[in-house]
């Protein structure tokens, strides 16, 4: 299949390039406002997910589109969520009226495991209940319903947290700590380090659209998968894998504990049955491992 990837310069988006074209598929990249070198990418175009004319001229000619364009800070979005709803909801119904427009109605939607809130130390699965707790999720979970009313056939991907290779963000938890290791400084964190996160490798959270593409189903439906390692790992057990791959000590300077859910970790068991998606780089040792390399060579 001819795929159009939104947001194909970013982290994920350049991964999801490089999978689609190593699953035989053609990926063709959009992005905003520049030509970036998008390895594997077979072109590039550009257009503003609020632009409609210009999203038309993007999906023309494509037989599907992964959608990963969009804002993703969650204390960003607090402080600024009207932006958060004018990217992330609008400009998906924007892309989605350029896509009939044109009749394209395969889509696969990168979403947000934050949508479920917190649920209580739960395995997080597709039969919670939704409860977005800040702006973000919330644009994300109205633009999952805009996604589901376009009677295309279309996989959502609701995200734990992506890590691996070389993460630009450094306000994610890795980076940080990578950060702090490399510069011998210590590291601030919130409580006492025990809140669980899960971290999927970006292969792998890019593998699960190429797996999503390929098992869509029928026109008119829409599945969710939540898309994890299935691990937990906690702030102390990161610092630690840091501390090992890095050789050196990574002191914590402790700052008052902030509500926040204990711990949220995914089953991803329905993508492992239903798409036969695997993570298979998503072990937070060979994760920390490859980030440090990749920071420190």
């Amino acid at each position: 299949m001819r795929v159009l990837v939104t947001g194909a310069a970013g982290y994920l988006g350049r991964a999801v390039v490089s999978a689609l074209t190593e699953a035989g598929h053609e990926a063709v990249g959009m992005v905003r406002a520049q030509r970036p070198d998008i390895v594997h990418a077979s072109a590039i175009r550009i257009a503003d997910l609020l632009d409609p004319i210009a999203l038309r001229r993007a999906v023309d000619g494509v037989d599907a589109v992964c959608h990963l364009a969009g804002l993703t800070r969650v204390r960003e979005s607090m402080t600024d969520p009207l932006r958060y709803f004018g990217v992330n909801t609008v400009g998906t119904i924007t892309l989605l009226d350029a896509m009939a427009a044109v009749e394209v109605p395969r889509l696969v939607f990168a979403s947000t495991g934050a949508i479920y809130g917190d649920v209580s130390g739960r395995p997080i699965t597709e039969d919670l209940s939704d409860s977005p707790p800040h702006p973000y999720a919330s644009s994300k979970l109205a633009a999952e319903s805009a996604v589901e009313a376009h009677h295309g056939a279309t996989v959502v991907l609701r995200l734990t947290n992506v890590a691996g290779g070389r993460d630009p963000d450094p306000t994610r938890l890795i980076p940080r700590v990578l950060g702090a290791a490399a510069r011998n400084e210590p590291l601030e964190v919130n409580g006492d380090g025990t809140t669980v996160r899960d971290y999927v490798h970006v292969a792998d959270a890019a593998n699960a659209f190429v797996a999503g593409l390929e098992h869509l189903p029928p026109p008119g439906a829409t599945e969710r998968y939540v898309i994890g390692s299935g691990r937990g790992t906690s702030v102390r057990q990161v610092v630690a894998a840091v501390e090992n791959v890095s050789g050196r000590r990574v002191a914590l300077t402790h700052r008052p504990a902030v509500p926040e859910p204990s711990s949220l970790v995914a089953d991803p068991a329905k993508a492992l049955h239903q798409l036969g998606w695997v993570p298979k780089h998503s072990d937070i040792a060979a994760i920390v491992d490859q980030m440090w390399h990749a920071y420190s060579g």
